[in-house]
């Protein structure tokens, strides 16, 4: 009798390491691979560059005062063209914008500037260049829905040639970092402007920046930010499927590999009781 129930709590033993092999398979939280680092050595990550710091020149103060009234253009735009239209893109791409104002602000803060005092009132510039663009915008956006959107996607190639011209000029590291970002995200407005185009059955062409290079940004993968997101959604859900697969092999091949050596483990220990 007391081998029987020896036997079975062998047996209980034996379905715990079980599964706590397939448990260790499925992985546990880590400890932070970039906690001993500095924010300079790290990814980059939110914090990045947070301690850099280095003087600015003419031209990257002139380009950060520029940047901030410009990604405000693109927001104010698309909140007068979404008022009009009631296209979603232009809500969800004028939040995006709002993030990039953000962006360019807290560097404008950090390096102890003095931002415009009009970046709270929609449609209104401190830079007489950028008041006149603002209400030219509008009113071509407001002709039609297919108007509107091919002045989304000018701003942003607009948008686009500006960060490259402003890059060329800045040597400063937390700068580059954030003008790179944004020419992520604008590269998303477009690719998701350009999707909606399409989707009327409209054959988009440049405007700002070489056709080439605008091919090369439509048919490349959607970088990290908003806008293009409708492009994802397909090659996520096949990625996904192909994940999906792979884990569900991965754990039966666990369960079975680890039952095999759990099993042959309790042979031998009991075979050391003659059981």
């Amino acid at each position: 009798m007391r081998k029987m129930w020896f036997g079975l709590g062998l047996i209980a033993l034996l379905i715990g390491m079980t599964l706590g092999g397939v448990a260790a398979w499925r992985g546990q939280p880590g400890p932070n691979p970039y906690a001993s680092q500095s924010t300079q050595t790290a990814p980059m990550l939110n914090s990045t560059l947070a301690n850099y710091y280095a003087p600015l020149s003419e031209d990257e103060i002139n380009g950060l005062l520029y940047m901030v009234e410009e990604e405000k253009l693109a927001r104010d735009v698309y909140l007068t063209l979404y008022n009009e239209t009631g296209l979603v893109v232009f809500s969800n791409i004028a939040q995006s914008e709002q993030r990039h104002m953000d962006m360019v602000l807290s560097l404008i803060e950090k390096y102890n500037l003095t931002a415009p005092g009009t970046l709270n009132q929609v449609g209104v510039f401190q830079n007489e260049e950028l008041q006149n663009l603002y209400d030219q915008l509008v009113g071509m956006g407001s002709q039609s829905t297919e108007d509107a959107l091919k002045v989304g996607a000018l701003i942003e190639e607009t948008d686009i040639k500006d960060l490259e011209d402003w890059i060329a000029k800045t040597d400063n590291e937390d700068i580059k970092t954030v003008y790179s970002n944004l020419m992520a995200g604008s590269e998303n407005h477009l690719r998701a402007f350009v999707g909606q185009l399409e989707a009327m059955g409209v054959n988009y062409t440049a405007q700002v920046l070489p056709q080439e290079q605008v091919d090369e940004i439509l048919s490349s993968a959607p970088a990290h930010g908003m806008g293009g997101m409708g492009g994802m959604g397909h090659g996520h859900g096949a990625m996904g499927g192909q994940m999906k697969a792979a884990q569900d092999g991965g754990i039966t091949n666990t369960i079975t590999n680890a039952f095999a050596h759990a099993w042959k483990w309790m042979r031998g220990f009991l075979g050391r009781f003659g059981i």
